[in-house]
């Protein structure tokens, strides 16, 4: 008998060849390095407490005390304020608050100068007005006009009325934390406060807080 032939079968090759993908993967990556926008850095402004040893203690201190709130950091994530220029020779001048909106916000909007004028409530109304203008429909201001408008309503003028605005000192104790500054320092750019310092524990800051038990 003739011996059956085995069938042989045809191998495929399984080698997929990823040459034209490297170059299909180049060509999108340099399409997305054209048409993608790069984002801008992002600066805060800060206003940093003068270093000038000719300035008196009377020159450091010419804003009024209705116009000027104390914040301070302390630990275990805590907040105290003192409304106007502390007493410190009265720890009942100092009063615990806590964070966000039913907190430090609240005081810095609600707080009123001795004109009767809440000046953080009124610049963030009509901050919220710019706000508006600048999302409007068909709207051409630019970034520059807009931080322009925001800068001057900072400075208290609003549709050519100059108000009172607030003068904020923040002094972190060294038992806050650099969350406790960062927090601090967004209620800031939140209310729109134009002025405000970062400053160093005195030795009478010290004593009040003591007394007051703030550690």
């Amino acid at each position: 008998m003739a011996k059956k032939k085995e069938s042989k079968q045809k191998k495929m090759n399984t080698r997929v060849d990823f040459t034209p993908m490297v170059d299909m993967m180049m060509l999108l990556i340099t399409f997305f390095m054209l048409c993608t926008t790069l984002s801008k850095p992002s600066a805060m402004q800060l206003t940093m407490p003068a270093n000038d040893q000719k300035l008196s203690d009377e020159e450091k201190s010419v804003t009024k005390a209705s116009h000027t709130i104390t914040i301070y950091l302390a630990a275990n994530d805590k907040i105290y304020y003192v409304a106007g220029i502390p007493q410190y020779d009265d720890p009942s001048c100092v009063k615990e608050t806590t964070w966000g909106r039913k907190g430090i916000r609240d005081v810095l909007i609600k707080h009123t100068t001795e004109e009767g004028i809440n000046p953080v409530a009124r610049i963030m109304q009509a901050k919220a007005k710019l706000d508006e203008r600048k999302t409007a429909p068909g709207s051409k201001m630019t970034d520059e006009q807009y931080d322009k408008e925001l800068d001057e309503l900072r400075k208290g003028n609003i549709n050519g009325e100059k108000i009172p605005t607030l003068t904020i000192i923040i002094k972190p104790l060294d038992t806050a934390n650099y969350n406790n500054m960062v927090e601090a320092l967004d209620e800031m750019q939140i209310c729109s406060i134009g002025k405000y310092v970062i400053d160093k524990i005195s030795p009478d800051d010290e004593k009040l807080l003591a007394s007051k038990g703030v550690k």
